[in-house]
């Protein structure tokens, strides 16, 4: 409020809306052209388009939302929900993975005419039920998340990973979690190793439940032990321990790395961290990275192309997983297509210096 406005002061008065007319005159077009070039249909020349474009960004022009909503029968939000972090909903952004999925998500939505609302992990009913929401898509639902259930209850399509197949309403998008733990633990043993170790979330989530499963299977064929850590809870400080805790077996016990026997050679790190970080941990207890330990992590972070040796990762690819969602949400939504249910994104394996063994 304005000392004009608490003292008395002339108010001033909200600038006119600009309307489509308004910008067909200043263009010297018709209404009707002009409405073809902002909507990108009918058979205009790119002159003509570009020309009611520029008008009306230059005049401020504004489509009328509420009518267009009523035209078309939604109001173009998508609830988003990153299920995973329901018990620390802080810690989501600072993740490079669901920050570049959310960032991706959001803007591949606009560029379709959508807008995400974001809704707090384990969101109830009560919060979001008023809310205008042609669709939610919740990312990596745990097994006990009701936000699913809640949703679908509620009539509103939901956008999720492959745990939801099979459900009406719901659709997914999914990575091939199976062939991409199989393709790093192979990477390892064509490198000579024999003892690999798997640091992983104790979570519920599908994703982390197959994560755990393909390594399971791979460790049966290949005859060899499961060492496998799991870390309670999101974050650097304590993946890096549980990383400490998977390495440090010998050197615990006051023993040189070089000299134990059945010390890991291979380290597979799925819950999410800093990779210098996990490279530093490594080295404070004697290994060298790759001399007596191959390193990987399940990471979208871009430092590990920078640390010495450069670091393997295993890619979502989150912004291909976002262009695959937003694509088949537009087909369900707008098209009423329901073939197919859902789409696999193929992961991706970038193999560098840290997992490569010098012979």
């Amino acid at each position: 409020m304005t000392s004009g406005s608490r003292h008395g002061g002339q108010h001033s008065s909200p600038t006119p809306r600009v309307r489509l007319v308004d910008v067909a005159r200043e263009a010297g077009l018709s209404k009707t052209t002009v409405s073809a070039a902002l909507n990108d249909t009918g058979r205009l020349s790119p002159a003509v388009r570009e020309k009611a474009r520029e008008t009306a960004r230059r005049m401020g022009y504004r489509p009328n939302a509420t009518a267009r909503q009523l035209r078309a029968g939604r109001a173009k939000l998508i609830g988003y929900v990153v299920g995973e972090m329901a018990d620390a909903p802080a810690v989501f952004l600072e993740s490079p993975y669901f920050a570049r999925l959310t960032g991706a998500t959001a803007a591949t939505a606009l560029r379709r005419g959508y807008a995400l609302v974001l809704l707090p992990a384990g969101s109830l009913q009560s919060e979001w039920s008023e809310l205008p929401l042609d669709a939610v898509i919740v990312t990596d639902p745990g097994a006990d998340d009701r936000i699913v259930d809640d949703v679908l209850a509620a009539g509103i399509p939901v956008f999720s990973d492959r745990s939801v197949e099979g459900r009406p309403g719901a659709y997914w998008v999914d990575v091939d979690t199976g062939a991409a733990v199989r393709a790093t633990l192979d990477h390892f043993r064509e490198q000579g190793a024999r003892r690999p170790v798997l640091v992983v979330p104790d979570s519920t989530t599908r994703f982390h439940a197959e994560v755990f499963a393909a390594h399971r299977e791979w460790c049966a064929e290949h005859g060899l032990p499961e060492r496998v850590v799991r870390v309670e809870e999101p974050g650097n400080g304590p993946v890096v321990q549980a990383v400490e805790t998977a390495l440090a077996g010998a050197v615990a016990a006051g023993e040189d790395p070089a000299d134990a026997g059945d010390r890991p050679d291979a380290l597979l790190v799925v819950a999410e961290a800093s990779p210098p970080l996990v490279l530093g941990a490594a080295r404070r207890l004697g290994y060298d990275v790759p001399g007596d330990l191959l390193l990987a992590c399940v990471s979208e972070d871009v430092t590990a192309e920078h640390t010495e040796p450069p670091v393997t990762t295993l890619s979502l690819r989150p912004e291909a997983i976002a262009e695959a969602g937003i694509d088949h949400l537009v087909r369900v939504l707008e098209r009423g297509s329901r073939e197919p249910l859902g789409a696999v994104v193929p992961t991706r394996l970038d193999i560098r210096a840290s997992s490569v063994r010098q012979h």
